[in-house]
């Protein structure tokens, strides 16, 4: 089972993503991290993508596509996929992988929250550049302000989730990656589900509809 997991930037899709990977025993697979990756290694490939996120534009698809391909070249395990595809473009590009080894994506799952949720959710993130847990301030505080609960590591406010950026990310999302609702819509395997919600709540939606629409 492949899935796609599609959505604003801080609407949630790490925590869903997070949760139904592990019901589902599904290769959880975050650009992000990937991308983070990349940059720690310092390598030019990494560097350019850093340029990108620091600037809030999407990383260019034939970039991100080699990136993804490579990663994975050795997985034999069911797949979903956190923050890609997330333009039209890489959606063809991933189906094509697919196609190549006799799979597909099952379903593409849209996590929609109000864009001033988001904004508010993203501006009070704060993330450990240790072991990459992310809080928030709001929601889910560390117990020790300013310092991860797990290993001590001081909590950062990425460059992306900086104000102006935020706007900036949006801005670009609702250009680049809303088509890719109509795009998988037109295959037939896409399934819209309400944010703003419990994260409870939307991980027992999603399980259902994974039941039903998915054969594993």
């Amino acid at each position: 089972m492949n899935i796609v997991l599609l959505g604003f930037p801080g609407s949630g899709k790490g925590t869903q993503a997070k949760a139904v990977s592990e019901k589902f025993s599904l290769l959880h697979l975050s650009t992000g991290d990937i991308f983070r990756e990349a940059i720690a290694s310092d390598t030019p490939l990494g560097l350019e993508v850093s340029d990108y996120l620091a600037a809030g534009r999407l990383v260019p698809d034939k970039l991100v596509l080699k990136i993804i391909k490579a990663r994975l070249a050795a997985e034999t395990k069911g797949l979903l996929f956190d923050g890609f595809p997330r333009t039209v473009e890489q959606a063809q590009g991933l189906d094509d992988y697919f196609t190549a080894r006799n799979q597909a994506v099952d379903a593409a799952l849209f996590l929609d929250v109000e864009e001033a949720e988001v904004v508010q959710r993203l501006g009070s993130r704060r993330t450990c550049p240790k072991c990459r847990k992310i809080y928030n301030l709001l929601s889910s505080p560390p117990l020790n302000m300013g310092l991860c609960d797990g290993c001590g590591g001081t909590l950062v406010l990425r460059d992306d989730d900086k104000p102006e950026v935020i706007y900036k990310r949006l801005s670009v999302y609702k250009d680049q990656t809303e088509p890719l609702v109509a795009y998988y819509r037109g295959l037939g395997n896409f399934h819209r589900v309400k944010g703003g919600r419990a994260p409870e709540e939307i991980t027992a939606e999603i399980s259902t509809i994974l039941g039903n629409s998915v054969k594993t």
